[in-house]
């Protein structure tokens, strides 16, 4: 009776004592030091643990869009290689480089499920400078948004960017951006047009560019006398082409189709005899259009595919286009250029907020004019987002015209000549 007392006494006296050391941890922050001083990490100070800060590129590296992955990556790993070469970012006094981390997201959502998982958590990326296509980037957002993981896209659905994703920018033209002034310039010299007939991949970003181009075609006074979807991948379009030529529309809109998949509904629409206006929104590159079309490219508009090699290209621009060709024998393209302007944006934004701290980094961000691979730039389109995270870019319209591409027109949004004066 007495052993069992004292058992009582020793084991609610180590109690005690655990009760106190317990305390006395929860006093002290988990992240301090031996010092006693906070670790690095994320903090006010603005510094972060080691001196190299981690980039991820979520983007297709395989199938029909495999050309935006790889250059996407090539190009990627230029700007890194240019910024650290110019001595790296300083946040708040500490230098730091810039390291690249890429993975093929296949273009769906379910692998851009398993990308971000390894980018944001056995990688522990930084921050996400590209990400392609709208599923497999939603995916990401599931992720990247509640750990606080500053995103820059590509990706073109309207409902990734505002209010509830705020720490996602969007870096390149979207639909909203590119359809009006595509569609106004189309109709200028095509006034007799009445109908057309869109196409679009069955995902996200097609179904995005179809409910935007329809808006935008019935404001115009255009009939739109079919919408249909296909599958990505798909290899055989005649079936769907002489359904949509039934209609006898004066115009094809192939929308957000890649290069491949358009150059086959190209083929198909020649080979059928149809001989109208053809338009692809998401035309990101008229040579890989010409490699998959043939003559079947001829006269296309295009919508997102600046001439970095012609005479309105910056320097920069030609630069990156001409080592392309030389080094990995591709051509650069709108999507592909991305990776430079986020790499740009985020060192600017970096050096300015003194921090990594994203709360305050996604609020220094839209406030700032930026020098990217086309000339300064600035985010903006609140009005219609609810919020200013689209980076305001050129509007560019370019035709294929005897094999080769033609930059014919270059809008400035009216909105980026207010803000850089």
């Amino acid at each position: 009776m007495n052993f069992y007392r004292i058992t009582v006494k020793n084991l609610t006296f180590l109690l005690l004592i655990g009760m106190i050391l317990f305390f006395s941890a929860c006093s002290n922050p988990a992240s301090s030091d031996q010092t006693g001083q906070p670790s690095s990490e994320g903090t006010s100070e603005g510094a972060k643990e080691g001196d190299v800060i981690k980039l991820g590129l979520s983007v297709p590296m395989s199938g029909a869009a495999a050309s935006w992955g790889i250059t996407a990556e090539w190009v990627a790993k230029q700007a890194a290689k240019y910024f650290n070469e110019q001595g790296g970012v300083t946040v708040n006094g500490k230098k730091y480089t810039f390291e690249v981390i890429a993975y093929d997201n296949k273009y769906n959502s379910a692998e851009g499920a398993q990308v971000a998982q390894k980018l944001i958590h056995r990688d522990k990326v930084d921050f996400i400078i590209s990400s392609v296509g709208s599923a497999p980037t939603k995916a990401l957002q599931a992720i990247s948004e509640p750990a606080k993981v500053i995103h820059f896209t590509t990706a073109w659905a309207r409902d990734m960017k505002g209010p509830k994703y705020p720490y996602t920018f969007t870096t390149l033209n979207t639909p909203v951006e590119v359809v009006e002034p595509l569609y106004s310039y189309i109709l200028g010299n095509n006034p007799n047009a009445k109908k057309v007939a869109i196409i679009n991949p069955n995902d996200a970003t097609g179904t995005d560019t179809a409910n935007v181009s329809q808006e935008i075609w019935k404001i115009k006074g255009v009939d739109v006398v079919a919408n249909e979807f296909y599958e990505r991948g798909t290899t055989e379009f005649s079936q769907i082409v002489t359904k949509i030529i039934s209609q006898k529309p004066d115009i094809v809109d192939l929308g957000a189709s890649s290069p491949g998949e358009a150059g086959l509904i190209l083929k198909a629409l020649k080979e059928q005899g149809w001989d109208g206006i053809k338009i692809m929104v998401a035309g990101t590159s008229g040579a890989q259009l010409l490699e998959a079309a043939g003559e079947a490219a001829e006269g296309v508009f295009l919508g997102l595919a600046p001439d970095f090699e012609g005479e309105k290209a910056t320097d920069i621009q030609r630069e990156l286009a001409k080592r392309a060709k030389e080094e990995i024998n591709e051509q650069l393209n709108a999507i592909s250029i991305q990776p430079w302007d986020s790499i740009a944006i985020l060192k600017t934004a970096l050096e300015k907020a003194g921090t990594f701290e994203p709360d305050k980094l996604r609020e220094v961000i839209p406030t700032l004019i930026y020098e990217t691979s086309y000339g300064k730039a600035a985010f903006g389109s609140e009005t219609y987002y609810g919020s200013p995270q689209q980076l305001l870019l050129p509007v560019t319209v370019t035709q294929i015209q005897n094999g080769k591409v033609v930059e014919v027109e270059r809008v400035i949004p009216t909105e980026l000549k207010e803000k850089i004066g």
